[in-house]
């Protein structure tokens, strides 16, 4: 089982989403604690949320979505449908068409449920890493309001690095968090190793020790972030199945970043500890 945090983590969605979609009934909690109140959800439930949000991108109401859920569509039906969408949007403006990008992605989740994995997920322990670090703050977790922060922050942080004549020294990191005071709002922290000679406290951006992982869930995805999303979900049910719980937020490893999105190669890290 997931806990609401957890579900919202692998979903790319809001909590406060998922406490709406409760409250209609369109996305029921596995389990409710009688005491707490706390939701819970199991994995197997992220095929109902990626129908949910990908009908949602295709212009359907809530209540629409529901209709068609209820009619048990399948993956041919959604994909018949994204084809009509897709004609009607032919001539829109460029922030619909990656609009498109995001639902094709989710499709592509949607059709490989069932399948056999093309992911091997991999337990085993991150050291700790000198790092320097940015912060931003993107409005939620959705590539639309990612992709504009950290892009930009990545940039600034390399030269920044440049500037003060230090040297990359691995592979560079992103990490999330919620930030508590703005719900919905997501703290976008990245960074590029350094060496250990580098000192925190002199320079424009922070020098600090990433904590080592104990125990990490970890899966390697090739290709663009834009179609992430299964190489992600595939850690959620890692760890549902395997008697684990998410034990902090996950790190994206960026191994190999070329020119062409389509050919990065990127490490994600999810903290775990066993339930």
């Amino acid at each position: 089982m997931l806990n609401i945090g957890d579900f919202a983590s692998h979903g790319r969605v809001s909590v406060r989403m998922l406490r709406h979609y409760d409250a209609i009934g369109l996305l029921r909690p596995a389990r409710v604690d009688p005491v707490s109140g706390y939701r819970s959800y199991e994995a197997s439930q992220l095929a109902r949320l990626n129908r949910v949000i990908a009908l949602k991108e295709l212009g359907f109401t809530l209540q629409q979505v529901r209709a068609v859920l209820d009619e048990q569509v399948d993956a041919a039906e959604l994909r018949g449908m994204l084809r009509l969408r897709r004609a009607q949007l032919a001539e829109a403006i460029a922030a619909d068409e990656q609009r498109l990008t995001r639902v094709e992605a989710r499709l592509r989740t949607i059709e490989s449920e069932g399948t056999m994995s093309a992911h091997d997920v991999v337990l085993k322990r991150v050291p700790s890493v000198r790092v320097a670090e940015l912060t931003a703050v993107a409005a939620s977790y959705q590539p639309e309001d990612i992709g504009p922060v950290i892009g930009p922050l990545f940039a600034e942080l390399c030269r920044r690095l440049v500037e003060a004549g230090i040297a990359e020294a691995g592979p560079s990191v992103a990490r999330y968090e919620d930030v508590p005071e703005g719900e919905g709002t997501v703290l976008i922290r990245v960074a590029v190793p350094v060496g250990p000679a580098v000192e925190p406290g002199r320079y424009g951006f922070a020098v600090l020790d990433l904590p080592p992982i104990e125990e990490a869930a970890t899966v390697v995805h090739r290709g663009s972030m834009d179609e992430a999303m299964g190489s992600f979900q595939e850690l959620a049910r890692f760890i549902d199945a395997n008697g684990y719980r998410s034990a902090g937020y996950a790190r994206e490893l960026y191994l190999e970043c070329p020119d062409d999105p389509a050919r990065w190669v990127t490490e994600f890290q999810e903290p775990v500890v066993r339930r």
